[in-house]
């Protein structure tokens, strides 16, 4: 969540408050472009994390309700938890959620390895 720079997670726009960061430097079309990048990275990484760790098929109605959870899941996260510190977030990142998701990753891996040794 913390690679889309959204409120708790957004250093870019917590460091530059004062002047507003890139809303000074880029007017009209870039300005729009900037935003249009940002959402389009928040819709690539639901979606990357729906097929990465909650298993959905592209084309099932499951899917798109894992989606809509995560987009809720983000929406709340922005309006709930305050902005973290640099420092802060990287020992959550790389200490806690890093081992916590390849752990994951790896006994899903695992799982799905033994089951198909099975058939």
């Amino acid at each position: 969540m913390a690679e889309t720079n959204r409120t708790p997670f957004d250093f870019a726009e917590g460091e530059s408050e004062l002047v507003s960061g890139f809303n000074v430097e880029y007017g009209g079309g870039g300005f729009a472009l900037i935003f249009l990048a940002e959402y389009a990275s928040i819709l690539f990484i639901r979606l990357l994390f729906c097929v990465i760790f909650l298993g959905s098929d592209l084309y099932s109605f499951m899917f798109y309700v894992k989606l809509t959870f995560i987009s809720f899941l983000f929406i709340w996260v922005r309006g709930t938890l305050p902005r973290f510190r640099y420092d802060k977030l990287m020992y959550l990142a790389w200490k806690r959620f890093l081992p916590l998701s390849l752990n994951y990753l790896l006994f899903f891996v695992g799982v799905k390895c033994y089951v198909f040794s099975l058939l």
